[in-house]
C-alpha cells in the first residue's frame, strides 16, 4: 500500500474498553456487536482504534467484520492464561506488531480479580500510513492493573507504577525512532495518580484531554482531591463534555442501581436528565499522543491535538443498555508542517538534541519516592515468601503426623479416614502455597530489583547531567 506524504494531514484516534468478560459479562455478544456496528457507521470513522477486555477472537472477529471498509487491518492480542484481551484496528498496514507483558502483574493468589490471569501488557503495532522516514505511527494499546483502593494505600501501586514506567519507556522509543507516537487504553487511574503523572513526564507524550480541557477534574467528585478544589458537583453532561469521565458516570446504565437496571430489563426506557448530579464519575481512559522524533535526527512534521470527545455512549438499540461499562475517546490529531523560517540552524539543532533526554524532566525526588515505594512492596513480599514456606513446611509435619496416627487408630476406621483427609488438605495447601512463595514471589523479587536497577540508573543519569 503506497500512501504519498501529502494524503493523511490527519488522524482519528478511538479507544474503548469493552467489558467483553466471557460468561461474566451481561449481553457481551449482543453489545460487542452493535459496538463493531457504531463503528462501522459512525459518520467521521475511526483510524487507528484500540480495544481492551475484547477477550474472544469471535468477538473480535465481529467487530473487524463489520469495520472491514473502514478498518481492514487488524490484530487479536494473545497473552496470559486466558488472553489479554487486547486488539488494534487500523486503516493502514501494521508492518509489526508485539505483545509485550509486563513484568509486575498481580499477584496468583488474587484469583478472584483475574489480573495476573489474564496476563496484561502492551499490544504493539507500528502503523504505516505514507512513504516518507516520519510516516509511522507506533500504537501502544494497554490495559493498566486495576486499583483496588485509593493511592497511598494501594496494595498494587507498586505493580502499577512498574507498568506505567514500561509503557512510558516503550512510547519514549518510539518517539526516538521519529514516529508518531499513540498510547490508549483504560488506564485504570485517575488524572491526580502518580502512574499518570510518570507517563507523562517520563515519556514525550501529551493527555489529549488534559491539553484540551486543562481545568478538568483530577477524580470523582467524592474524591478527596477533588473535594480539595472546591468545585460543584459536576451534572452527567458537564463529566462527558469538560471532565472526560469514561467510567462511573450516570449515563452509564451499568453503574445504575440493581432496582434500575431490573425496571430496565423488563423493557422500560428510562432516561436520564442532563443536569443530573453526578458525584462518582471519573477518567479512567486516556490517548497519548507524542510527536515524532527529535531534530536533527528526524525531519518534522509535528502533530497538534484538534480534538478531543467521549465517543460510545449511545445504548444498544433494542437492549437500552449502555455497549459497555465504559465510554470511548476519541481524538483527533493533525499534521503541522515546519517553519523553515523559525528553524534552527543544524549545530543548534544537534546541541539541543543532547539535552531532550526524557528522562530529565524528572525531578531526583520522584525516583526516591519510586524507590521508596519499591523498597517497601520488597519487604512485604519477603514476608510473604516467609511465612508461606514455612506454611509449606509445617503442612509437610502435619501429612507426615497424620499418616503416622493412623497406624494407632486400631479398628476406628472413621478417625483414620479424617486423618487421612486431614493429611490430604494440609499437604495440598501447603504444596500450593510453597509453589507460590517459592517459584511466582522469587520470580517477583527479581522483577523488583530489575525495576530498581532501571529507576537508580536514570535516576544517576539525571543527577550527572545537573552535577
Amino acid at each position: 500500500m503506497s500512501i504519498s506524504n501529502s494524503d493523511v494531514s490527519s488522524i482519528r484516534i478511538l479507544t474503548l474498553n469493552c467489558w467483553g468478560l466471557k460468561f461474566l459479562a451481561k449481553h457481551r455478544h449482543a453489545r460487542l456487536s452493535q459496538i463493531g456496528h457504531q463503528l462501522a457507521t459512525a459518520n467521521h470513522p475511526p483510524e487507528i482504534v484500540g480495544l481492551q477486555e475484547c477477550w474472544t477472537q469471535q468477538d473480535y472477529e465481529s467487530i473487524h467484520h463489520q469495520t472491514q471498509h473502514i478498518l481492514p487491518y487488524g490484530k487479536f492480542y494473545y497473552g496470559g492464561i486466558f488472553g489479554a484481551g487486547l486488539a488494534i484496528l487500523s486503516k493502514w498496514p501494521i508492518e509489526e506488531s508485539s505483545m509485550y507483558a509486563y513484568p509486575l502483574n498481580g499477584r496468583p493468589t488474587a484469583f478472584f480479580r483475574g489480573d495476573w490471569y489474564v496476563g496484561k501488557g502492551v499490544a504493539c503495532a507500528r502503523v504505516r500510513f505514507g512513504d516518507g522516514v516520519g510516516d509511522v505511527a507506533e500504537v501502544f494499546c494497554t490495559h493498566l492493573h486495576a486499583p483496588y483502593e485509593k493511592e497511598p494505600h494501594d496494595s498494587y501501586i507498586c505493580h502499577r507504577t512498574a507498568q506505567a514506567w514500561e509503557i512510558a519507556k516503550l512510547m519514549r522509543g518510539a518517539a526516538e525512532r521519529g514516529h508518531l507516537v499513540i498510547g490508549l487504553g483504560d488506564f485504570n487511574m485517575v488524572p491526580s495518580s502518580f502512574a499518570h503523572m510518570l507517563i507523562r513526564v517520563h515519556a514525550p507524550v501529551q493527555d489529549v484531554w488534559q491539553v484540551l480541557h486543562p481545568e478538568s477534574s483530577l477524580a470523582a467528585a467524592v474524591d478527596p482531591v477533588e473535594k480539595k478544589r472546591g468545585k460543584p458537583i459536576p451534572t452527567a453532561e458537564f463529566n462527558l463534555l469538560e471532565n472526560g469521565a469514561t467510567c462511573d458516570g450516570r449515563y452509564n446504565t451499568w453503574r445504575w442501581s440493581k432496582a434500575e437496571q431490573k425496571r430496565l430489563d423488563k423493557g422500560e426506557d428510562i432516561g436520564v436528565s442532563k443536569d443530573a448530579p453526578c458525584p462518582r464519575g471519573k477518567r479512567l481512559d486516556y490517548i497519548f499522543v507524542g510527536d515524532g522524533g527529535y531534530p536533527p535526527s528526524f525531519p518534522e512534521p509535528k502533530w497538534a491535538i484538534e480534538s478531543a470527545r467521549i465517543a460510545m455512549t449511545e445504548r444498544h438499540p433494542t437492549l437500552r443498555c449502555s455497549l459497555s461499562d465504559h465510554f470511548a475517546v476519541e481524538a483527533v490529531v493533525t499534521r503541522c508542517r515546519p517553519d523553515s523560517s523559525n528553524s534552527e540552524s543544524t549545530q543548534e539543532q544537534k546541541q539541543k538534541h543532547r539535552t531532550l533526554s526524557p528522562n530529565a524532566v524528572l525531578a531526583p525526588d520522584t525516583y526516591d519516592r519510586i524507590l521508596e515505594m519499591i523498597h517497601k512492596y520488597v519487604l512485604r513480599e519477603r514476608s510473604q515468601r516467609r511465612w508461606r514456606m514455612a506454611h509449606f513446611i509445617l503442612s509437610v509435619v502435619v501429612s507426615v503426623g497424620c499418616f503416622v496416627g493412623v497406624w494407632w487408630t486400631g479398628d476406628l476406621s472413621y478417625v483414620a479416614f479424617i486423618l487421612v483427609l486431614v493429611s490430604t488438605l494440609s499437604f495440598g495447601a501447603g504444596i500450593l502455597d510453597g509453589l507460590i512463595g517459592g517459584l511466582f514471589v522469587s520470580s517477583e523479587l527479581r522483577a523488583l530489583k530489575e525495576f530498581e536497577w532501571e529507576v537508580r540508573n536514570a535516576k544517576r543519569i539525571v543527577e550527572q547531567s545537573k552535577g
